[in-house]
């Protein structure tokens, strides 16, 4: 294989598709994906992420080499030749491939990497709330009713990895049949039922009980925190949105 120093050669096809970052399929001999990232942070997350899924043996890329530090910051992912699962497919196909993800125990809570960590979770959830407030003032009052709900609410959990960026096209099936999650730059350790609350969000569902299957469990306590945890998605979604 060429030296990979994150640099876009000749011959390489841009395959972005419209997120902040740019990507590159590198046809060397053996092909890789050449990501660019807006910032150091997402780059540091993704790398150290996909260096840990590795380590437990879980449906993800497999990392090449990371510069982090570069101007631009920079991975190269083994490329997987594989399709997306189509939306309609998504839930049902994602409860294996989750189900192992959601098993990876984290020290702490937020991003697995390249920023703050918080010792536990409703820490995360506060300080995320406090930047959506910073970003959109005029969501301040549905920020702090989600403070109180918070405050109120028995998320005492062992943070555990979440995708955190769940969506049509972030699913794949190899031609072997094996699935895998791509794109982690936005990993967390956290509450899993977040990461079905964002998957909800993306999907625009307002009924979360397809999501509640993927979980197995219904009681009361659980439903209350999938919906918490939908209504702050949707918050960072209205907040981040928002020109600046």
């Amino acid at each position: 294989m060429p030296i990979i120093d994150g640099r876009v050669p000749p011959t390489a096809h841009e395959i972005t598709t419209g997120q902040a970052n740019r990507v590159w399929l590198v046809d060397a001999p053996t092909p890789y994906v050449l990501k660019h990232y807006g910032t150091a942070a997402r780059a540091t997350n993704e790398a150290a992420t996909l260096r840990l899924l590795a380590a437990h043996g879980s449906p993800a890329p497999r990392l090449l080499r990371a510069g982090t530090g570069g101007d631009p910051p920079w991975t190269a992912q083994r490329f997987v030749t594989a399709e997306s699962v189509p939306a309609g497919r998504l839930l049902a196909e994602l409860a294996i491939p989750l189900n192992t993800v959601h098993r990876i125990p984290g020290d702490h809570a937020g991003r697995v990497a390249g920023a703050l960590h918080y010792p536990t979770w409703p820490a995360y959830l506060h300080s995320r709330l406090e930047a959506y407030e910073t970003a959109a003032p005029h969501l301040a009052s549905e920020a702090r009713s989600l403070r109180n709900e918070i405050n109120n609410t028995a998320l005492d959990v062992q943070p555990r990895l979440l995708h955190h960026d769940l969506q049509p096209g972030h699913l794949i099936r190899q031609h072997t049949g094996q699935l895998v999650l791509v794109d982690w730059e936005l990993a967390a350790f956290g509450d899993p039922l977040s990461d079905l609350a964002r998957l909800a969000v993306r999907l625009r569902l307002d009924d979360l009980s397809s999501i509640a299957d993927l979980v197995h469990v219904h009681d009361a306590a659980t439903e209350h925190r999938l919906r918490l945890y939908w209504r702050i998605h949707r918050l960072a979604d209205a907040a981040l949105s928002q020109p600046r």
